[in-house]
């Protein structure tokens, strides 16, 4: 496939490949799909790329600041919103809820790695977006193999507008990925570009015999996912695969999650529960945002959200809702004063969060690395190490 659009004279693009290729994220056998197809070809004037400073994404515009909008698009491995709501935010200000995106380019290229594409095979990509990954993914397979899916109709039309006028070999298909796409399987490999709290068994039936699925996958614990790398059977009944490392996405739209309303679990105050304490901290319980006790405490305490809530009067509530159930539990964590606990309801969710805490501890505190994922026609299970130490999820 011949090169898109390569930034001549825009020295970003060569450096962010260096930095990629430093971070072991860009690998030789993708170099030149990096070079050829630079995002930038395929993002709009009106984006929001993720400010790290500032924690937010902010607007960038490429007619107001170019030179800004170049830096972002093809110089920074940064995430880059360009949807908000589902479509119905106007205007330059973010939006309420991010709902497509560009992914960090690093990001990007290590998902590609483990989905060890090759020259010649079909592959099926959920979640077009703006259509970077899976021109990138022709780019390797070539003319005809790729075929990309997705769910909203604004995007799906620009990004198959993008492609004509690029002159990509992509099959563009506006529909539920989560349905997979029967019509040109089987594949060789398929990729979702979206989170998932399920992965869906049609991939694996529309996937080739040693055919590999590659997806961020996670729970309801949390919006965290990790990245599974699943290899399908020989007699193509079931899929099996580690995870390879922590990762965020826009949840699959068949899959996303309501937000718990508070006052539907707690009517009164959090005293009309049973109250306890406890000696674990807010660093070992919650960590940072890409904790490996939040991924495992999620594989460990099924159909929970967890909320983090801001610091307020010296110390930091933490929540847990029951997904099928009104059952709640607040932990009100306090620098150096001992941690109260409240929790009311069927499950007694916060001593199911203090067991799974104790579990990963006793088991070497393992990352998400240490686990697997596999799925049947019957439904999926995680695994510590291997998958006779499985449990269904």
């Amino acid at each position: 496939m011949p090169p898109t659009n390569t930034p001549e004279g825009r020295p970003g693009h060569a450096e962010l490949g260096r930095s990629l290729t430093a971070a072991g994220a860009l690998s030789p056998d993708w170099a030149p799909a990096f070079a050829a197809v630079p995002r930038s070809a395929f993002l709009p004037d009106l984006m929001w790329p993720f400010d790290m400073a500032a924690g937010r994404s902010v607007p960038v515009s490429k007619t107001d600041a170019p030179d800004r909008w170049w830096e972002c698009a093809d110089g920074a491995d940064m995430p880059i919103v360009t949807q908000w709501d589902d479509g119905q935010h106007t205007g330059p200000e973010s939006g309420t809820a991010p709902t497509s995106s560009a992914s960090m380019p690093s990001v990007v290229f290590r998902m590609l790695q483990d989905l060890d594409l090759h020259p010649g095979h079909k592959a099926l990509e959920i979640g077009t977006a703006t259509g970077w990954n899976a021109a990138l993914m022709a780019h390797r397979a070539g003319p005809g193999n790729v075929v990309t899916m997705e769910v909203d109709a604004a995007v799906a039309a620009a990004a198959r507008a993008t492609a004509e006028r690029l002159g990509l070999p992509v099959r563009s298909v506006h529909g539920d990925g989560s349905r997979g796409f029967p019509e040109a399987a089987p594949y060789d490999r398929i990729i979702a570009t979206c989170g998932l709290r399920a992965l869906p068994y049609a991939w694996v039936e529309q996937c080739r015999p040693g055919g590999v699925i590659v997806a961020p996958w996670g729970t309801d614990y949390g919006h965290g996912d990790a990245v599974a790398r699943l290899v399908v059977a020989a007699d193509g009944r079931s899929a099996c695969g580690k995870f390879t490392g922590p990762v965020e996405f826009m949840k699959l739209r068949a899959q996303r999650a309501a937000h718990p309303v508070h006052s539907a679990y707690v009517t009164g105050g959090v005293a009309e529960g049973d109250e306890t304490s406890t000696t674990v901290t807010e660093a070992e319980f919650v960590g940072d945002r890409f904790a490996p006790q939040r991924f495992v405490l999620g594989l460990r305490v099924p159909r929970c959200r967890q909320v983090i809530a801001d610091k307020s009067d010296g110390g930091r509530p933490v929540w847990l809702y029951g997904a099928a159930d009104r059952s709640w539990a607040c932990v009100w964590f306090r620098d150096g004063k001992a941690t109260r606990v409240w929790q009311s309801g069927p499950r007694r969710l916060w001593d199911e969060a203090a067991a799974a805490y104790r579990w990963w501890e006793e088991n070497g505190r393992p990352g998400p690395e240490r686990f697997g994922l596999t799925v049947t026609a019957e439904g999926q299970s995680v695994w510590l190490d291997a998958p006779v130490n499985s449990w269904r999820v």
